[in-house]
């Protein structure tokens, strides 16, 4: 068995200081690949997951940059094309979450998290495909949501973003998958996480999921990895869902 079928690629990850993010890093790493590590603004701790990489013999560039700025990412894209020679990997997971009332919901806090998820998202896909056109294999992996696909109150901005998302993902797959290129989103379930307050409290539910518990962040890096396989090239345009069996919709 290969342990190491992402030798010699390199992943650009979003949002790559904690959480999903930070185990998507890690495992793509131990599976060989280099690591484009982005924040925006949690350095010490997208540090330490750079520290964590080189501990374990691979190899990491930190990038802090706003994934919504086109300047921005274009920069941190020719870092990465710099230090590693290409990106042959895009996990698009910067987001931004909150919860307020829509009525309560200002203009410029729906736009700014739709600008994270959706527009940053963009940004990078269009920064990093023409390296993957030019190698004729790339594999893109969004990171979406359950609320998205059965509703949730108060997060209508963080649904309108990650509806677009999938839409985004879809697109990429269709127009990009003849030149060995996958796109594909996960969409992750209630994950144990750690959650800033920004983010507010999730609602209390009264019924577990059919798996009576909260999913762990490195089963959805799991994903990913599989995703990421050099041998998984007929898996493009759909949706993973990681929730316990939460939601069974297609």
């Amino acid at each position: 068995m290969d342990t190491k079928p992402l030798e010699g690629k390199s992943a650009l990850v979003t949002g790559a200081s904690r959480n999903i993010g930070r185990a998507i890093a890690l495992t793509l790493s131990g599976a060989g690949a280099n690591i484009i590590l982005n924040t925006l603004q949690d350095l010490d701790a997208v540090q330490g997951v750079a520290d964590e990489i080189s501990a374990n013999g691979g190899r990491a560039l930190v990038q802090v940059a706003d994934v919504t700025n086109a300047d921005a990412v274009k920069s941190m894209v020719q870092a990465g094309k710099d230090e590693f020679g290409t990106i042959d990997i895009f996990i698009s997971n910067a987001s931004a979450r909150g919860q307020v009332d829509f009525l309560d919901l200002d203009y410029e806090t729906w736009r700014r998290v739709i600008d994270i998820s959706l527009d940053g998202a963009f940004h990078c896909a269009q920064a990093i495909l023409p390296m993957m056109i030019e190698n004729g294999w790339g594999r893109i992996v969004t990171l979406g949501g359950i609320a998205w696909h059965s509703g949730f109150a108060r997060r209508a901005n963080n649904l309108a973003g990650k509806g677009g998302l999938t839409g985004l993902t879809r697109a990429l797959a269709a127009e990009f998958g003849g030149q060995g290129i996958t796109t594909n989103m996960i969409a992750p379930g209630s994950i144990e996480t750690v959650r800033p307050a920004s983010a507010g409290i999730l609602p209390k539910r009264d019924n577990l999921p059919p798996v009576p518990r909260k999913g762990d962040v490195n089963e959805i890096a799991s994903a990913a990895k599989f995703l990421c396989s050099p041998v998984q090239a007929y898996i493009n345009g759909q949706i993973i869902h990681i929730n316990g069996g939460s939601y069974m919709g297609s």
